[in-house]
């Protein structure tokens, strides 16, 4: 019985669901197991006739790879904050270029499913029930966002990645909720701050708000986005 323990680009429970059944239907492959209690996630694999490339093809093929040697030392970094040769390390925590551009998407995302359920419901009451009062707007608009933007990543994960649906909500809920908390406080904050929460969408005054309230609420989750990406390589998607 061969044994096979690699390191992997695999982050979370999802990905885990994703890859069953690749693993589950390959004849070489009797039993294997993910344990995601460190940073660095490894899938374990037997098999009579099992060697690492076939394990390689299928995380390939689910659409994650395993790590090189010198990739899975590299993820293994010091506490925030630390010294490294005399100076913070905090900087080059920030400094990675591909993390940025993935925690970008995964808040884009985000963002348009959160705009989909706030700005809808704002433009709903302000036609059918112009005398809501504006604490009622916005919390009705907050709440719509996080609605919309859970069930946009919710079939986000199912179309993409292959979840099941449980298992979607769950992922998305659970991973980015924070994150769409604090996209609905600023977007709804800027909305306020320019038009006082009563300019009516046919007023260019409303698309302005629309626009500011669009990029605050894409950069204040951003940078939270990416340290839960680099720290803990966690995303739902």
């Amino acid at each position: 019985m061969n044994t096979i323990v690699l390191p992997t680009t695999l982050h979370c429970a999802g990905c885990v669901e994703s890859i069953k059944p690749f693993f589950n239907s390959s004849l070489k492959i009797n039993e294997w197991k993910v344990d995601l209690s460190k940073p660095v996630k490894t899938i374990t694999a037997a098999g009579e006739e099992l060697s690492k490339e076939d394990v390689t093809e299928l995380l390939q093929q689910a659409g994650y790879d395993i790590l090189e040697e010198t990739e899975t030392v590299s993820t293994e970094l010091p506490p925030i904050g630390s010294m490294v040769n005399g100076q913070s390390s905090t900087v080059g925590f920030w400094n990675d270029i591909d993390k940025w551009k993935r925690a970008s998407f995964n808040t884009l995302n985000c963002l348009i499913g959160c705009s989909i359920g706030d700005f809808g419901t704002i433009i709903f009451l302000q036609a059918y029930y112009p005398h809501t009062s504006m604490l009622t707007q916005m919390s009705l608009a907050t709440v719509s966002g996080l609605c919309t933007s859970v069930l946009l990543e919710t079939i986000i994960l199912k179309v993409r990645e292959s979840f099941d649906w449980k298992n979607a909500f769950t992922t998305a809920f659970s991973m980015s909720f924070i994150s769409m908390v604090t996209m609905e406080i600023a977007m709804n904050a800027s909305d306020f701050m320019v038009t006082g929460g009563k300019a009516a969408f046919n007023s260019p005054k409303y698309w302005l708000a629309f626009a500011v309230a669009s990029v605050a609420g894409f950069l204040v989750p951003l940078p939270y986005n990416y340290y839960k990406l680099k720290k803990y390589n966690k995303a739902c998607h």
